[in-house]
């Protein structure tokens, strides 16, 4: 069992019923270690499969941290109790990941947001904000290692429009490559961390 927290023990089953079950909780274990990288992914909310790929990926390369963004070319916005339901379905599948990839520590998941928003709040702490941007001149390869709290932003199916392009180098992003191809948002988001953990993470 796993609190979340970074606390993982060992626990015995003793009683399973409709409402839930009686476990008791044995000796600690030694879990695994947190990527020493403090990751934050800005992903546009993209089509329910993707999006749960996405969540689901990013927990097992590290992210600390996931903050879904309503983009000029994310699907329907959804509000009131549909979101409470998507947004409950998303806390589902990283604590599933979390036990699949043996973290004890659950990525905060903060609430959807407008990406005006998100690109204002998310650059408040000098970290390294970097935008994925086919055609952009820098690569991963060229930036050096971050002090500080890394935030990749991702578009939805479609990319970032010219204007949320422009808001997020105005709030202090930088754009990248990712190679000479053009990745789905599933797969841009993944390659992104997953190359920024070889770089200077835990990938060794």
């Amino acid at each position: 069992m796993f609190d979340g927290q970074g606390n993982e023990h060992q626990a015995t089953l003793f009683e399973v019923t409709r409402s839930g079950m009686t476990l008791e909780i044995g000796s600690a274990l030694t879990t695994t270690p947190e990527s020493p990288l403090r990751l934050t992914l800005l992903q546009g909310i993209a089509r329910n499969d993707h999006m749960d790929l996405v969540l689901q990926k990013a927990v097992e390369l590290g992210v600390q941290t996931i903050q879904p963004l309503w983009m000029q070319r994310s699907q329907k916005r959804l509000k009131g109790e549909r979101m409470e339901k998507r947004s409950r379905h998303w806390e589902g599948v990283i604590i599933s990941a979390c036990e699949q990839c043996g973290r004890a520590t659950l990525p905060t998941l903060l609430t959807a947001d407008d990406y005006v928003n998100g690109f204002n709040k998310s650059t408040a702490d000098n970290a390294l904000c970097l935008m994925l941007q086919p055609g952009a001149n820098s690569s991963l390869r060229s930036l050096e290692k971050p002090a500080g709290r890394v935030i990749v932003l991702v578009g939805p199916e479609g990319g970032l429009t010219t204007e949320e392009q422009s808001l997020a180098s105005a709030c202090g992003f930088s754009g990248i490559r990712m190679g000479p191809r053009i990745l789905r948002t599933e797969t841009a988001a993944l390659a992104a961390l997953a190359g920024i953990q070889t770089l200077w993470g835990d990938f060794n």
